[in-house]
């Protein structure tokens, strides 16, 4: 059985790897990546290592031959781009005869209206139509996704958000990390969704939980979507940015994350990290890297 999965040096990817090398033998693992050298930590442990760009299928196909089991991390860029390239890899995946693919996906993606949705929706469309078993991976939120807001914070600035009441799942990426390497390498996952959910908080519950941690009160300044984009500008957020974030907060907003689901526990015999614990592990790798 060989186990493949893409993306494998980004920050899900690496923890995927990672989580996989405690309980199946790195000979039986590959990883496909775009830049084979900065993944030379992962072939001194025993994983193989396979060139594999998106924007070149031709090296898809060398890098998912005689792969049993395959997740594709999805990728990053805009659009059009990303729906591009999950399409391509779902491609190459067949071409290869690959008998079993995981995808990393988004909330709800199949119904989302959110702008992050599309490449999800034609990459589950596409894995779909190839009749291999799969199972979508629908991650919620990271919970290191609110670095920035956090560092904000630390540095005596308030909460900025535009989400208003709206709830998210928020979770740590290892907890999605576990999810994915338990269903890439146990059988029984075949032709499954799973909606991966952390405790559904809104801004102020998560804030709450946040000053709890870091001992101050944290000062939650709700905003309209233009003055949050003016914020974000005056932050220095880089202008192209700018319209994403806003987007995911009026997505927020209008509940496109507030998805109930115990199917972390179902994956990992466990909830994901309870959110006070998970926010002191992100507060102090963020302390690590100063």
């Amino acid at each position: 059985m060989k186990l493949l999965v893409t993306g494998a040096t980004g920050k899900l990817g690496t923890k995927v790897v990672e989580t996989l090398l405690k309980t199946v033998p790195a000979s039986q693992i590959a990883v496909s990546v775009r830049h084979p050298e900065k993944a030379d930590g992962l072939r001194v442990k025993g994983v193989e290592v396979r060139h594999g760009d998106f924007d070149l299928p031709e090296t898809l196909d060398h890098a998912f031959a005689g792969i049993d089991r395959l997740l594709i991390i999805s990728a990053d860029g805009d659009n059009e781009t990303r729906i591009r390239q999950h399409t391509e890899a779902v491609a190459a995946a067949e071409r290869a005869q690959v008998k079993f693919i995981a995808y990393t996906s988004l909330g709800n993606a199949s119904e989302s209206t959110m702008f992050l949705a599309p490449p999800h929706q034609a990459a589950e469309e596409a894995i779909l139509k190839t009749g291999i078993p799969y199972s979508f991976l629908r991650n919620n939120w990271y919970l290191e996704n609110e670095i920035p807001s956090i560092q904000g914070v630390l540095a005596g600035a308030p909460w900025v958000t535009s989400a208003g009441t709206g709830k998210v799942g928020w979770a740590l990426q290892q907890d999605y990390a576990e999810a994915a390497a338990a269903v890439l390498a146990n059988d029984g996952h075949e032709n499954t969704v799973y909606e991966l959910s952390g405790k559904l908080l809104t801004q102020e519950e998560l804030t709450l939980a946040l000053g709890a941690v870091l001992g101050k009160e944290i000062i939650v300044q709700q905003v309209d979507d233009v003055t949050y984009a003016e914020i974000m500008k005056g932050a220095g957020v880089p202008e192209f940015l700018i319209p994403f974030l806003v987007d995911i907060q009026k997505g927020i907003r209008e509940g496109e994350l507030e998805i109930e689901s115990n199917d972390f526990e179902k994956l990992l015999g466990r909830p994901a990290t309870p959110i006070t614990e998970a926010l002191k592990q992100v507060v102090s790798g963020i302390s690590q890297t100063k």
